[in-house]
C-alpha cells in the first residue's frame, strides 16, 4: 500500500489530478487499503474517486461504472451488505444499458448482485438470481467456461443456504 501512495503523491505532482493515472493509483490504492484491513477507509476513498470519475468521465464511462462496482464491494465489505445489494442492482441496470446485457462486465455484475443479495440475507433471491445468469453464462461462454462453472458452484451454495434457511 505504501508503494501506491509514493506512486499516487508523485502522479499528482507531475501528471495532476484528473490524470487517467492518478486516478487508476487512487482507485487500486483504495482496494489496497480495503485489502489490507480497512473496508471503511476503501469505501471513503473510492466515494471520494467516484465523484472526480463522475465529474472527469462522466456517469456511463467504463472506469465510472468500475469504480461503482468496486465501491459497491467494498461498501458489502465493509458491513452494509443492503447497501450494496442497492448499489449493484442501480448498476446492472446502467451496465446493461451502456454495455448491453452480455457484456463481460454486465454478467459479472450481475454475479456480484446475486453474492450480496444472499449475503445480505436473501438465499432465495441469490438463488433466483444465479439460476438467471447461468442460463445466460451457457448460452454467451458454454458450460464449460470457467465462469459458467463458477456460477454452477455458487448457485449449489446458495441453495444449500436457502434450504438451511427454510428448515429455521
Amino acid at each position: 500500500m505504501t508503494a501506491f501512495a509514493e506512486l499516487l503523491d508523485d502522479c499528482l505532482r507531475a501528471l495532476g489530478p484528473d490524470h487517467p493515472e492518478s486516478l487508476a493509483t487512487r482507485g487500486s490504492l483504495a482496494r489496497w487499503r480495503g485489502e489490507s484491513g480497512d473496508a471503511t477507509g476503501a469505501v471513503a476513498a473510492l466515494t471520494e474517486l467516484l465523484e472526480d470519475r463522475l465529474r472527469v468521465h462522466g456517469p456511463d464511462h467504463p472506469h465510472t461504472l468500475t469504480t461503482r462496482h468496486s465501491l459497491a464491494r467494498w461498501r458489502g465489505r465493509a458491513g452494509d451488505a443492503a447497501g450494496a445489494v442497492t448499489a449493484l442492482a442501480d448498476l446492472v441496470e446502467d451496465r446493461r444499458r451502456v454495455l448491453g446485457p452480455d457484456h463481460p462486465d454486465t454478467l459479472t455484475t450481475r454475479d456480484s448482485l446475486a453474492r450480496w443479495r444472499g449475503r445480505a440475507g436473501d438465499a432465495a433471491g441469490a438463488v433466483t438470481a444465479l439460476t438467471e445468469l447461468l442460463d445466460d453464462r451457457v448460452r454467451v461462454l458454454g458450460p464449460d467456461h470457467p465462469d459458467t462453472l463458477t456460477i454452477r458452484g455458487d448457485l449449489a451454495h446458495w441453495r444449500g443456504e436457502a434450504a438451511r434457511t427454510e428448515v429455521l
